[in-house]
């Protein structure tokens, strides 16, 4: 067999949910002990014997690996190995499909084990697969365990879970979830529970093949705490619990496997027809890891929120500026859930607590979106849920303004939905909100064309004054407020916006950093002018421009601005997406994907890294990586 090794900082195994994102930090994935994306131990362990002889297929091998292919594509990990002329395919799917919002937000991941032999004496054969209760609780002290097993649909199954349920007992950052139970089902062999855990295993002799379906679910009991009321995953809002899922996956499990192929092909060859191969394997890096972080659930109305969380950053939920970059991915592929992004924004900034004239930062600390707690004054330990700030009544002072994001958060509510609604999703959810939308597009258009000392997205890099990329999102925001509402007067003010900024930093590229001309940096949020056909800038000034960060790029990509040797890869990628030439594209395009190939930092691709070391320097596993899709906006010739 030809052996092709798909490398990956980490490798995807099971990618539901914020909670429940399980990854191999090496090369192959029988190179360490599977964890979640925080690092916390989530051990799975796969064996496959043959005649007496055993050989770990997953969780750390002692010796030489048997692996013959490993394959990473957008919503599968497939890897083959083999032991005495036995050879096991293994197929760890994610069915997350943005058009199918039912299915996207089931808790599933499906286990394909195929095992094969071209030998006519018969084999005997056994496989096991474990998966660790620590899946079922936060930290290293292991609580009171209760198990189940039981014959489901005809599929054999078994669960566990913690005996004291506490479902929403916890918020923060880097936390895994500690309530809710794991199923693993299998429609043929042994599943029950053991010492600590769940076991699979089969057991036969071998003719010629066998293959063995499993399923891995997760009931979370409660998904989100949506301004006081437990919400559960979308799927559930007419009634349906965690069986009615497994139930679907069983029913349905070799279409479910179809349709992923399907989906990886159709994202490769958006991928290559946008940017090339080397794009392809960016694509295909990104794709699991943002549907992970992030939940789809059903509000108390019946309307579709989905709400990442920010990913070893601060634990928030539903940030305006980790939504924003991310849209590219869900504009692509379905914007209905762009909308989905900015509905719990919208609900909390007309509630009387958030006083200010311009978008709020989140909506509160995962899994509970019960008010925004970035800049609050009152700071709560990881671990700790917020009170419900959103119940608050008006006049209690809560923020400290110095370290809101006014602009770009504005900016960003006002692009995301035009975009939306310009690329086919419903326009109701704006309508409904005109008025805060329109308040939000008067602050930008008065306040933004030369912004105050002010944080942006990038809010590592702390405070600055006269943001030149701030501006820039002011003149988008404004420019598609009018987009949305087809109001000819804020297209001409934004229009006038951009022609005194662009008198300001020129045309002829090597654009600064603030608008007294200090430094450089990328001029990511140009994107829209392109995307939804603005018409704010000319094109000699995005040629000027993008020539100019060519001599710019290191091994591992264009640094963010002139402040260090930091890159962000979804800004980078955007910055990409404005090329009109393919060749140029693969310049800014070639260096991120050699970061996944040479990383020495094994954490699930990591957006904010060093493009001289390649060494991540923070940030794992966030939703902004959906912005990787930006290229396949914009066609290139």
């Amino acid at each position: 067999m030809s052996q092709i090794f798909d490398r990956l900082p980490a490798i995807p195994l099971i990618t539901m949910d914020p909670y429940l994102s399980i990854w191999v930090p090496a090369d192959r994935v029988d190179g360490a002990e599977t964890v979640h994306w925080s690092g916390a131990k989530k051990a799975m362990d796969g064996f496959l014997t043959v005649n007496g002889d055993s050989v770990r297929f997953l969780g750390k091998t002692e010796g030489n690996s048997c692996l013959t292919e490993q394959r990473i594509t957008a919503t599968q990990t497939k890897f083959s190995l083999t032991c005495d002329d036995v050879s096991l395919d293994v197929d760890f799917a994610s069915p997350a499909f943005p058009d199918d919002p039912d299915v996207m937000s089931m808790p599933l991941t499906l286990v394909s084990l195929r095992l094969h032999t071209s030998l006519e004496k018969l084999q005997e054969v056994s496989v096991r697969l474990h998966l660790s209760d620590s899946f079922c609780y936060d930290g290293e002290v292991r609580p009171e365990l209760t198990s189940d097993q039981f014959i489901y649909n005809g599929w054999q199954t078994a669960l566990c879970g913690q005996k004291t349920q506490r479902p929403l007992c916890h918020a923060g950052d880097r936390i895994t979830i500690d309530w809710g139970y794991l199923y693993l089902c299998a429609d043929r062999g042994t599943v029950a529970p053991d010492d600590d855990g769940l076991a699979f295993s089969w057991s036969g002799v071998l003719e010629k093949e066998a293959v063995l379906r499993i399923v891995i679910a997760y009931d979370d009991i409660a998904s989100i705490d949506y301004f006081g009321s437990p919400c559960k995953a979308w799927y559930c809002r007419n009634g349906a619990q965690i069986r009615d899922a497994i139930r679907f996956a069983e029913d349905s499990f070799d279409t479910l496997l179809e349709r992923c192929g399907e989906w990886d092909e159709r994202i490769e060859n958006d991928s290559v027809r946008a940017a090339g191969k080397e794009y392809a394997r960016i694509t295909a890096a990104a794709w699991r890891h943002t549907m992970a972080a992030h939940k789809l659930i059903s509000t108390p109305e019946g309307h579709m929120a989905l709400l990442p969380k920010e990913n070893d950053s601060n634990g928030c939920i539903g940030t305006t500026d980790v939504c924003y970059p991310s849209t590219p991915l869900f504009l692509k592929y379905n914007p209905e859930l762009v909308n989905a992004l900015c509905r719990p924004l919208l609900e909390f900034a007309e509630m009387p607590v958030w006083e200010f004239g311009f978008a709020p930062h989140d909506v509160g600390c995962y899994p509970h979106a019960t008010g925004q707690v970035y800049a609050a004054y009152r700071r709560y330990p990881s671990g700790i849920v917020y009170p419900p700030v959103y119940s608050c009544p008006a006049g209690q002072g809560i923020y400290n303004p110095h370290y809101q994001m006014p602009v770009e958060e504005s900016g960003n509510m006002l692009v995301m939905l035009a975009a939306a609604a310009a690329l086919g999703a419903d326009r109701g959810l704006a309508y409904a909100h005109q008025n805060t939308l329109e308040r939000w597009a008067a602050y930008l258009a008065d306040c933004g064309e030369d912004p105050g000392e002010q944080l942006c997205t990038d809010d590592f890099a702390g405070h600055l004054a006269h943001n030149v990329n701030l501006a820039m999102k002011a003149v988008m925001g404004v420019a598609c407020y009018g987009l949305l509402f087809e109001k000819e007067a804020w297209r001409d003010r934004a229009r006038a916006m951009a022609l005194r900024l662009q008198e300001k930093i020129g045309c002829s590229g090597n654009t600064p950093l603030t608008l007294q001309g200090d430094g450089w940096s990328m001029k990511y949020n140009l994107l829209w002018d392109k995307v939804l056909g603005l018409g704010l800038f000319t094109e000699e000034f995005y040629r000027a421009e993008l020539e100019s960060y060519l001599p710019r790029i290191r091994k591992y990509g264009l640094p963010l601005d002139s402040r260090a040797a930091y890159t962000k890869s979804d800004w980078l990628c955007w910055i990409a997406a404005l090329a009109q030439e393919r060749e140029m594209r693969k310049s800014f395009l070639e260096p991120v994907a050699r970061y996944l190939r040479e990383t020495s930092t094994r954490v699930p691709f990591s957006d904010w890294y060093d493009t001289e070391s390649g060494c991540y320097v923070h940030f794992i596993g966030r939703s902004v990586q959906g912005g990787v899709f930006a290229p396949m906006l914009i066609p290139c010739g």
